[in-house]
């Protein structure tokens, strides 16, 4: 694809891009860098773009996809918001310290080791705040679905949390793990 056909083929996808991105990221000019990037990206394959049966589903995918590696960035972030709003309770008993550092390691654990779509969505929906809606829509999954896969997940992290609490842990643990859920 030469420059004229990138122009004519490519440019016009702009609205629809910023729109997907504004969507899923919410921040005006985050989805303004998306485009840049999207586009950059785009041309950088534009010789296989003709390829594609649909340039504009295409590109829409690929802008999904870098809008949700952007927000997996941010999750860093915030597990690590979390982590430090977690370790810093207004209660400093040293007991509680312990057991709430315990209970943080071992469901961090657990959720390493959940599926990919599992950690996405329970990241979106629990820790980001996300409506069911707005996870749907930046999985591209139905809301049915976003709902099984969250409800599954948290059970799979609450069934082992209470396997490791039940063989070393006591009542108070539980609690613990219980204001983490």
């Amino acid at each position: 694809m030469n420059l004229e056909t990138f122009k004519l083929k490519v440019l016009p996808l702009e609205g629809r891009i910023y729109g997907l991105s504004l969507r899923l990221l919410a921040n005006k000019e985050d989805a303004r860098d998306v485009v840049q990037d999207i586009f950059v990206k785009l041309w950088n394959k534009r010789t296989i773009l003709e390829e594609y049966r649909s340039l504009a589903a295409f590109s829409l995918t690929v802008t999904r996809n870098h809008c949700l590696d952007l927000l997996k960035a941010k999750k860093t972030q915030s597990l690590e918001e979390v982590r430090q709003e977690f370790e810093n309770p207004e209660d400093p008993n040293p007991q509680t310290l312990l057991e709430r550092k315990d209970a943080l390691t071992r469901v961090q654990s657990i959720f390493s080791e959940l599926p990919e779509i599992q950690k996405t969505i329970v990241h979106l929906r629990d820790i980001e705040g996300y409506s069911y809606d707005e996870v749907a829509e930046i999985t591209g999954m139905t809301i049915n679905n976003v709902r099984v896969i969250l409800s599954r997940a948290r059970k799979r992290i609450r069934e082992l949390l209470l396997i490791q609490y039940g063989s070393h842990g006591n009542q108070r643990n539980t609690k613990v793990v219980g204001k983490i859920l």
